[in-house]
């Protein structure tokens, strides 16, 4: 994932909104690390997935063909990019980044930017990919895992670029979860073969299509048989949510 967010997203945004919608489950945990903040940046901010209701909310993203997915009524959003932020230093209450930090050219100098422009906390929604090794979907797709584990920034990285007192808390994933990402995919296998779906999560643009028609293909074959059902099947029904590495950062600033 090592393209610019802008050329990133312009080439495989296209219908991401109709399948990463924000889960409400996942929302309220970003809605409670933002606070009291009443002035919120969102950096990274894609077609508007968690932005949070009742506060005074800027996006920044680098995407137009994301931007243009944004729904009537959504907060306005800036072009421009998560390492040159154009605002004055304080702007806001908070700042947050939502799954995007992976994409951004410079890490570092993107959440330095969030740390700049923001006056009490900034809060950072990403992945360890340590709790996927032994995921069921990483039998038929391993390369998944070795995407994640090669572009997701480690937590440590993370925190230290952005100094302050940083926690970091466990999201766990819905079997339901309306934000339909990879992984939470977890209790609804047949999902991964809708091309919509996978149009939609960036693991599927990395990965070689030779490894996809072969992982799908293995898969489909377990689900006809019975196979998958047999080993996995208990996660259909399953109601409690899966610690798959979501993990939520917040810094406080001061």
């Amino acid at each position: 994932m090592e393209s610019s967010p802008d050329t990133t997203y312009d080439r495989i945004g296209q219908g991401y909104a109709v399948v990463r919608q924000a889960d409400p489950r996942i929302a309220a945990r970003v809605e409670a690390a933002l606070g009291n903040a009443d002035s919120v940046l969102n950096v990274g901010a894609g077609a508007g997935s968690y932005e949070p209701i009742g506060r005074e909310v800027t996006a920044v993203e680098p995407s137009r063909l994301m931007i243009s997915q944004r729904l009537p009524g959504a907060a306005p959003a800036i072009q421009a990019s998560a390492e040159d932020l154009p605002f004055e230093d304080g702007s806001f209450d908070a700042a947050m980044a939502t799954i995007t930090v992976h994409h951004w050219r410079d890490l570092g100098a993107g959440l330095a930017e969030m740390a700049r422009v923001a006056r009490r906390r900034v809060v950072v929604l990403s992945f360890d990919p340590a709790p996927l090794a032994d995921f069921w979907p990483v039998e038929y797709f391993p390369r998944a895992f070795e995407i994640h584990s090669e572009f997701m920034p480690p937590l440590d990285e993370i925190a230290a670029a952005l100094g302050g007192d940083v926690t970091i808390e466990a999201v766990p994933i819905p079997r339901e979860c309306t934000d339909g990402f990879f992984f939470a995919l977890w209790g609804r296998p047949e999902l991964q073969f809708d091309p919509e779906v996978r149009r939609a999560s960036t693991v599927w643009h990395v990965m070689e299509r030779e490894r996809i028609e072969n992982g799908l293909a293995e898969l489909r074959a377990d689900l006809e048989s019975g196979r998958w059902d047999e080993r996995h099947g208990h996660l259909r029904e399953q109601t409690a949510e899966l610690d798959l590495g979501l993990r939520l950062l917040v810094a406080e600033l001061g």
